[in-house]
């Protein structure tokens, strides 16, 4: 794997970068509920050492009532200054699955402006199966200043969704797994309907990331992309179930330099509530 500081980086990089002054290390894992795991309570038992754990629920606008929406820059700015994250500072964002929710983070700071930052390739169970160091300290937080500017063009609301669904001006990617895209599995949050937004594919996270939690390599991405039509001139929209595992396909695209994706925050969790928005299944 080519290390990238923009998007992906190996266990190999960060453990030679590790003590870089301008170097901060984010452990950004969740889990959904039926998994029955504790992100922050695994954080305070092992993480890389100098990481700073960030909530995705909590660094979050909460005004919609929908999970773990994008913050606001004024809220963006004041959780990473207490983290002591800022201007001139190089990110490393890694999860406890290997590739599942750092992209998501990596988006959230993509989204404010900030490009010098990476996920972590195979995150933190590579990490450990390398027998890399961990600690179970929280590091000494200083403030750092940080500046942000939004890059709209990055997330979709519901509305630029529905346009882009209707005239097809969009690739519009479901992340989520093959039988929820078709509507043959539940949902996990209760009284959403089930199926797809109208003209969406359908292109599996997983299908995305090898066994062992690295991403696939960039030959490998880009025949998953071509295989549904999509190449370096069609815009994308990525969505899944909240906004999370899209940003997966978000870093993909990334990877492969494809620059023109945005993701749509609400996603199944906003659309499917909502009776007045088609839906398709199968």
């Amino acid at each position: 794997m080519q290390d990238d500081p923009r998007t992906l980086v190996s266990t190999a990089w960060l453990d030679a970068h590790l003590r870089d002054p301008d170097l901060r290390v984010i452990d950004a894992s969740w889990y959904l509920p039926e998994e029955g795991r504790d992100a922050q309570a695994e954080y305070a038992a092992a993480h890389i050492p100098g990481a700073r754990f960030f909530d995705i629920d909590a660094i979050a606008d909460t005004r919609s009532g929908l999970p773990h929406m994008a913050p606001t820059p004024e809220m963006f700015v004041s959780r990473m200054r207490a983290m002591g994250i800022g201007d001139g500072h190089q990110v490393v964002v890694y999860d406890g699955k290997g590739i599942f929710s750092a992209p998501r983070v990596w988006w959230t700071f993509r989204l404010m402006g900030k490009q010098d930052v990476a996920v972590l390739d195979g995150g933190f169970p590579k990490w450990r199966a390398e027998g890399r160091p961990v600690e179970d300290t929280p590091p000494v937080l200083r403030d750092r200043h940080i500046t942000v500017q939004r890059h709209a063009a990055l997330v979709r609301d519901v509305t630029q969704v529905a346009q882009a669904s209707k005239l097809g001006t969009h690739a519009i990617l479901d992340a989520r797994s093959p039988g929820r895209f078709r509507g043959d599995e539940p949902e996990p949050r209760p009284g959403l309907r089930a199926g797809h937004i109208p003209g969406a594919r359908n292109l599996y996270w997983a299908d995305l990331v090898n066994p062992d939690g690295t991403m696939k390599d960039r030959a490998a991405l880009r025949a998953a992309f071509a295989a549904l039509g999509v190449d370096e001139h069609r815009p994308v929209i990525t969505t899944c179930g909240s906004g999370v595992t899209a940003a997966i396909l978000n870093l993909a695209l990334e990877r492969i330099g494809h620059r023109d994706h945005a993701l749509y925050d609400g996603s199944w969790a906003e659309w499917g509530s909502y009776d007045d928005l088609k839906v398709e299944r199968g």
